[in-house]
């Protein structure tokens, strides 16, 4: 296991990539528990770091690795408390108020992993060349898979909107 201030230090400039990988994965309830989860990984895996790829890289793998084995986990529980709200708010009646934002990262969640992931890359300013790299992918590819996930998503960002 890495000493405490080295792994700080080293984990320092990746932490709001992982904050937004947490909201991009967990609803608001949930992100501090997936955060806490994802330096747990990125913590042990650590050691097994070699240098052959970027940190950045390195620590986005296990971070987001680790964040779909939490979403598969997840499923069920967060469908339930979904529902749950939604009761809450129809026999209120009213619904809780959404910010743009919550909106945004609610329609990435909608997307399917792979595609999340691509968007999540982008918005950290990652090359195609690597994340082709990072999910075995070419980079015409991931052109290919960028564009339809910003269609689909601005789609279910305008649907979202649509519902308040």
């Amino acid at each position: 296991m890495p000493n405490d201030a080295v792994f700080a230090d080293w984990i320092a400039p990746h932490l709001p990539a992982l904050r937004r990988l947490s909201r991009a994965f967990a609803p608001s309830a949930d992100q501090a528990d997936l955060l806490q989860e994802l330096l747990i990984a990125v913590w042990k895996a650590h050691t097994a770091f070699r240098g052959e790829s970027s940190a950045a890289t390195f620590v986005y793998r296990v971070a987001h690795n680790r964040a779909l084995t939490w979403k598969r986990r997840e499923g069920l529980r967060l469908l339930r408390l979904f529902e749950t709200r939604r009761n809450a708010s129809e026999r209120l009646g009213s619904e809780p108020p959404d910010t743009r934002l919550d909106q945004i990262f609610e329609a990435l969640r909608a997307l399917p992993p792979l595609d999340r992931s691509l968007m999540l890359l982008w918005l950290e300013q990652t090359s195609y060349a690597d994340m082709a790299a990072l999910h075995g992918l070419s980079e015409s590819h991931v052109g290919v898979r960028l564009n339809r996930a910003r269609t689909r998503l601005a789609t279910l960002i305008h649907e979202l909107s649509d519902e308040d």
